[in-house]
């Protein structure tokens, strides 16, 4: 890495004040808060208070919540996987200040909520790492995150969503099958769970 970029990292603190700056508006789209993702990296070091590792699940841990955002921690062990999912509509950015991650997006041909039912096709696969962050496509949001076993390391990405949400849709699209689930965090400003 070179000095120049680790010059311009910032504290995951000063990160947090600077996204609280934002106006209601950038929320809205992507672009705004994407280019302050791609020009603020996030100094690895100051995100310890907020790491906590599983082997069996990969953790979300609440750094910073507002009424327009939340800004999540997940901590990602080699091989981990999320299920596949949406944002209920509202818009995602994801940076990876430690490692690097794949984001696999889906385009949702057919979906029954009430039924269970879904047809998902893939779209396309992303590499997302400390120089390269990534906005969820508002128009085809469902996507899976993983850590590929090749990687071989753990990997922390930092999730900013527009307006904080409780629950998603999962799909399966072996099965074709989709549900809706309770989201929950590990720790939250540092303090686990109850």
């Amino acid at each position: 890495m070179s000095t120049q970029a680790v010059s311009r990292q910032v504290s995951i603190r000063n990160f947090a004040a600077e996204l609280r700056k934002f106006p209601e508006a950038a929320f809205d789209r992507t672009e705004q808060i994407f280019n302050f993702l791609q020009n603020t990296p996030v100094a690895p070091d100051t995100l310890s208070p907020y790491l906590t590792w599983d082997r069996q699940h990969y953790t979300r841990n609440l750094v910073d919540k507002t009424p327009l955002y939340e800004l999540v921690a997940i901590c990602w062990e080699v091989g981990q996987i999320s299920s596949v999912h949406n944002h209920r509509d509202q818009n995602c950015w994801m940076a990876v200040p430690v490692g690097r991650l794949r984001v696999e997006n889906y385009r949702v041909l057919s979906q029954d909520l009430d039924k269970g039912t879904c047809q998902l096709k893939s779209a396309e696969i992303v590499e997302m790492n400390p120089t390269h962050p990534c906005a969820v496509d508002p128009l085809e949001p469902v996507h899976r995150v993983l850590n590929p076993r090749e990687f071989n390391q753990r990997a922390v990405s930092l999730h900013v969503y527009s307006r904080p949400f409780d629950t998603c849709v999962v799909y399966s699209p072996e099965q074709g099958t989709c549900g809706e689930i309770k989201l929950h965090y590990t720790t939250e400003y540092g303090k686990k769970t109850k």
